[in-house]
């Protein structure tokens, strides 16, 4: 599977991420599925278009699909940043998976916006892609700027 066209962005991250200042949701995803963590200072470190290189990477959840985007971020970072990514042990069963219930993180934030939790249905109905995106801005107790706008997004809340 080749890139993307285009960098990967919501319209929920177009005013944190066009400029690439803030890492978009499709890095996140592929950070996270090969088990690596950069801060945001070291992503500022890369070069806008090494940014916007790793924001077309497809964001499928099978690594052998697309096995580049580790290695390219390792070359990106070594070249510009002195450094190489933090590894980690990805979660092999994330909440976010699980097509029978909505997470309770992100049940919690639906609580904080004041908004009704998904069926189980509609959330099973999402790309995997999405409920990523949701669990993700779901991770911490308090509200997050971005959940609101992206379940309108997700057509979650009319």
């Amino acid at each position: 599977m080749g890139l993307l066209e285009a960098p990967l962005l919501f319209d929920f991250e177009v005013v944190s991420s066009e400029d690439f200042k803030f890492i978009p949701m499709s890095v996140r995803f592929n950070l996270d599925r090969f088990g690596l963590r950069i801060s945001l200072a070291q992503w500022l470190l890369l070069p806008y278009a090494d940014r916007v290189l790793l924001a077309r990477f497809p964001v499928d959840d099978d690594t052998a699909i697309e096995p580049n985007f580790d290695h390219a971020l390792f070359e990106m970072m070594r070249t510009h940043a002195g450094v190489e990514p933090e590894w980690f042990a990805p979660d092999v069963e994330p909440a976010w998976r699980d097509t029978r219930a909505v997470p309770d993180a992100v049940a919690h934030q639906c609580g904080i916006a004041g908004l009704t939790v998904p069926a189980a249905e509609r959330w099973a109905q999402l790309a995997p892609f999405k409920r990523y995106i949701l669990a993700k801005l779901s991770r911490k107790p308090q509200g997050n700027h971005d959940f609101v706008p992206a379940m309108k997004e997700f057509g979650l809340v009319g």
